[in-house]
């Protein structure tokens, strides 16, 4: 009888405990949510521009001023916040550590993106998009990309869309307000809605 009592103890014991655990699972995947929702959000007035060479004595406000020359895009002093160069993610990788560029507004964030877009759709040729001649950089021209400032998780699944679409064979994968988009011919995946 008191081995009966102590199971049925136990037994209450380890259901109490499984309905703790499962409530917090569900705040922790919540609080999770939460900061990824937070991450983003303050990076909404934020770009990444990535592949510019690094050099000692770099301006990165002129480089950024350059660009928005060279993209049509009017771009104040003031409408700049910070511009900085940002650790790699891996340390191991070739390319440049990539700038984030700080708007006063999302909207001045937007504007400069869609001009730096822009000016890629209008290129003839791969070699007259975005690259480091538009800079006054000399040598062999290496592209420069304008993207959004993607949290790190907003990133892993960007990039998880991307390995997947190369996959399936898509031919377009961007991401716009933090959402991965993949476009084929006629279908359209959208992730992290």
């Amino acid at each position: 009888e008191i081995i009966n009592n102590d199971v049925k103890v136990n037994s209450t014991r380890i259901s109490e405990l499984e309905s703790e655990n499962t409530i917090l699972k569900n705040t922790i995947c919540d609080l999770n949510s939460r900061i990824i929702r937070i991450e983003q959000h303050s990076r909404a007035s934020n770009l990444e521009i990535q592949n510019i060479p690094e050099y000692k004595s770099e301006n990165l406000f002129t480089v950024v001023k350059q660009i928005a020359n060279i993209t049509n895009c009017k771009v104040n002093d003031s409408d700049i916040l910070l511009c900085t160069r940002v650790a790699k993610l891996n340390s191991k990788s070739p390319r440049p550590r990539s700038v984030i560029l700080k708007f006063a507004s999302p909207r001045l964030r937007d504007n400069f993106l869609a001009a730096s877009i822009n000016f890629n759709k209008k290129a003839k040729n791969v070699n007259d998009k975005l690259n480091t001649s538009h800079i006054g950089i000399s040598g062999d021209r290496k592209p420069i990309f304008v993207v959004e400032h993607l949290s790190p998780t907003q990133k892993a699944i960007h990039a998880a869309a991307r390995s997947k679409a190369k996959e399936l064979n898509y031919r377009f994968v961007w991401s716009g307000k933090a959402n991965a988009k993949i476009f084929g011919s006629q279908l359209q995946v959208l992730l992290n809605r």
